[in-house]
């Protein structure tokens, strides 16, 4: 399933600046990283967008709607990196290897946008117009995995990559390479096992 934003409603403000709303929802993301997801209001986005207030309120007229959007244009920009990441893999590379990398990756230099990607995630618990956007996300993951292996394998390894990070992002101390290798070979292995 593709994450994907509704068009601004008006073609004039359009022209005039293509990249508004993609700019709103990117600084919303950065405020989101600074203040949390409570302390997001239009006014802040506006100022960090570079853009006047009436611009975010005129994409988005709620903090939920401006949230989603958020949330949207950070699954978007995670799902296009792990597809990138997935279209360099080998033909033959050793998976579980691949992955842990990956989690390290994500919880080393992306650590902090891996923060802010779960903060935008998790705010779907108390924000019912943000869950399918979520899912769109979990949708997109599982996908992305199951081109690797299986459905059933795939919706297993989207679930534990997340856990991995979120458990990665909240603990001070980054787990073992040997640790995370270990979790994933045990769903790959479970696969092979399985399908003998």
């Amino acid at each position: 399933m593709s994450i994907t934003e509704p068009a601004p409603t008006s073609p004039r403000a359009r022209r005039k600046d293509p990249d508004r709303r993609e700019r709103i929802a990117r600084a919303a993301i950065t405020v989101v990283a600074e203040r949390g997801v409570e302390k997001l209001t239009h006014r802040a986005v506006a100022a960090a967008a570079e853009v006047p207030l009436g611009s975010t309120t005129y994409y988005f007229a709620t903090l939920d709607d401006l949230l989603a959007s958020a949330l949207r244009q950070a699954a978007a920009d995670d799902v296009a990196q792990l597809r990138e990441w997935a279209g360099s893999l080998e033909e033959h590379r050793d998976l579980a290897a691949a992955l842990t990398e990956l989690v390290l990756h994500y919880l080393g230099p992306e650590r902090s946008r891996t923060a802010v990607e779960h903060e935008l995630y998790i705010a779907a618990l108390h924000r019912p117009a943000l869950r399918h956007v979520s899912q769109e996300w979990d949708t997109a993951l599982a996908e992305l995995f199951t081109a690797h292996t299986d459905p059933v394998t795939g919706r297993a390894l989207s679930a534990v990559f997340c856990g991995l990070l979120l458990q990665g992002v909240v603990r001070e101390s980054v787990p073992a390479p040997e640790e995370i290798e270990m979790i994933f070979r045990r769903i790959l292995h479970g696969r092979d096992v399985s399908s003998r």
